[in-house]
């Protein structure tokens, strides 16, 4: 079945230390950290798609464009959401939001690339 907008999913995860600024050294406070943030939001967007990709095929990232707009802090529940938007060929533009329980955190667009996956590799080698 082609990939159709439409398509949605979610991931979710509750923060903790590895999921923190601090130890993603990128930034001095104990709070949910943006490349963190990013990884959740691509996990729904791999999730979104995933049933549709014929065997032997993945889709990678390649490009994000993200607003992190509120801090979220240790023991939080955070969840992303990826709806996809536009499909170019075997390009895949998703909008994205991550809330917490106080509301919005983060809002974009996450663009990913289908491709086969022997083909991929083989380039990488």
């Amino acid at each position: 079945m082609p990939i159709k907008p439409g398509l949605s999913a979610a991931a979710e995860l509750v923060v903790s230390d590895a999921d923190t600024a601090i130890a993603m050294r990128s930034g001095s406070v104990p709070v949910l950290a943006t490349p963190r943030l990013i990884a959740l939001a691509e996990e729904a967007s791999v999730a979104a798609i995933d049933a549709e990709l014929a065997a032997g095929q993945t889709s990678v990232g390649t490009k994000v464009q993200i607003d992190h707009v509120a801090a979220t802090g240790l023991g939080k529940k955070v969840r992303a959401e990826a709806s996809v938007e536009k499909v170019h060929g075997r390009r895949v533009i998703f909008t994205v939001s991550v809330s917490d329980d106080r509301g919005l955190i983060a809002v974009g667009r996450v663009t990913r690339v289908l491709v086969d996956v022997e083909r991929f590799l083989d380039k990488t080698r």
